[in-house]
C-alpha cells in the first residue's frame, strides 16, 4: 500500500477531546469501551465525521485511526476485558470507523488499526522485540481480521517495542506504520535519537511507514538533522502544547496550545519533510486544530483557554 500518491487527513487527540471538550469519563484513558455503548458509539461517529469534512474540504484522502490505543491485554484487563472481549472490541472498533467513513465525500479512505504501547506512552518501554511481538500479536490479528488497511503502532517509546509490532503485523499479513514519540529535546523517552530509532527498526524488521506523534512540532524539529533517514517520515500527529510529557501528565487542565505557533512550526516541519503524507493531531488537539493545519477554518475557531472549558481532572495523555 502506497500513501505518497496523495495527502491524507487523519484525526486529532481523541482522548483529550472526549475528556476535556465533551466531559466523557475515560477510565485508564481508554476510548475503545465506548463502542459498547450506543451513546458512546454515536459520539465516536460524530468525532470521525468532523475529520471526514476536513478531508473533503481539503481535497485530501481520509485515514482514520481506530479508538484502540488502549485495547491490549494489560489495559484491557484493568478495564475488565478478557481476551475474547478485547477481540470483539477491536473488531467492532474497526467496523465503527469504517461505517463512519461510508458516504464521506472524499477522494479515498483508509482505516488504520491503532496499536498503543504495552505500558505508559510517556515512559520508555522495557519489552524486548520478540516479547513485544508476542504481546501485540492478538490485537494485530483482531484488527487484521476486521479488515483494516494497515496497523499503526503509535506513541512508541523504544525501537524494540516498535520492532515487535512490525513482526506481529508481518505475521498477520497486514501493512504497518510505526510512530515514535519524542521529548522536548527531540529524543525518545529512552534517550535514543529519532534517527537511531528508525535505523534500528530498518535494520531489524522494516516498517512500511514511519512517523511521529504526541510531540509538538518544535520538539520534532529538534530531532531533524538533515539525514537521509528523514525520508522515511510520512505520518505526523503533533501535540497542541509545547509542554513536556511530564508536564502534560501532571496537567489537570487542557492546554490547547498556541495555534499560530502550531501551524507555523508544522509548516516548517513540512519544509524539512517533503514526503510527509498523513497529517492530523494528538494531545490537546481537536478538529479545529487539524483544520488549521490544513489551512482551513480560522484561529478564532479553536477553543478558548483551558480554564474556561475543562470538565475533568484527567491527565493529558493521548494516543
Amino acid at each position: 500500500m502506497r500513501l505518497r500518491e496523495r495527502t491524507w487527513v487523519t484525526d486529532g487527540g481523541l482522548e483529550t477531546d472526549l475528556i476535556f471538550n465533551h466531559g466523557v469519563d475515560l477510565p485508564e484513558f481508554a476510548a475503545f469501551p465506548l463502542v459498547d455503548d450506543a451513546a458512546g458509539a454515536a459520539l465516536l461517529v460524530n468525532y470521525y465525521a468532523q475529520y471526514a469534512a476536513i478531508a473533503a474540504e481539503a481535497g485530501a484522502g481520509l485515514l482514520l485511526e481506530t479508538p484502540t490505543w488502549r485495547a491490549n491485554p494489560d489495559w484491557g484487563r484493568a478495564l475488565g476485558y478478557d481476551a475474547r472481549a478485547l477481540d470483539r472490541a477491536n473488531r467492532e472498533s474497526v467496523d465503527l470507523v469504517r461505517a463512519a467513513t461510508e458516504g464521506a465525500d472524499v477522494r479515498e479512505t483508509r482505516v488504520s488499526g491503532c496499536v498503543g504501547p504495552r505500558g505508559d506512552g510517556y515512559r520508555a518501554a522495557t519489552l524486548a522485540a520478540d516479547g513485544a511481538a508476542d504481546y501485540h500479536a492478538p490485537q494485530v490479528r483482531s484488527l487484521r481480521a476486521a479488515g483494516v488497511d494497515l496497523v499503526h503502532a503509535m506513541t512508541m517509546t523504544t525501537p524494540a517495542e516498535a520492532i515487535g509490532v512490525v513482526r506481529a503485523a508481518r505475521s498477520a499479513g497486514v501493512p504497518v506504520a510505526v510512530s515514535f514519540t519524542v521529548e522536548t529535546d527531540g529524543r525518545l523517552p529512552n534517550g535514543s535519537t529519532l534517527a537511531d530509532a528508525i535505523s534500528a527498526v530498518e535494520a531489524a524488521d522494516p516498517a512500511d511507514f514511519y512517523g511521529v506523534n504526541c510531540a509538538h512540532p518544535l520538539h520534532l524539529l529538534a530531532a531533524l538533522d538533515g539525514g537521509a533517514w528523514q525520508a522515511h517520515l510520512e505520518f505526523f500527529r503533533p501535540n497542541a502544547s509545547v509542554l513536556s510529557h511530564a508536564e502534560l501528565d501532571a496537567a489537570e487542565e487542557l492546554d490547547a496550545g498556541d495555534l499560530p505557533l502550531l501551524v507555523s512550526a508544522t509548516d516548517t516541519v513540512r519544509e524539512h519533510l517533503p514526503g510527509l503524507a498523513v497529517l492530523g493531531g494528538c494531545c490537546g488537539t481537536d478538529s479545529r486544530h487539524v483544520a488549521a493545519l490544513w489551512g482551513l477554518g480560522s484561529e478564532d475557531d479553536v477553543m478558548p483557554s483551558a480554564t474556561e472549558e475543562t470538565t475533568g481532572d484527567a491527565p493529558g495523555r493521548n494516543s
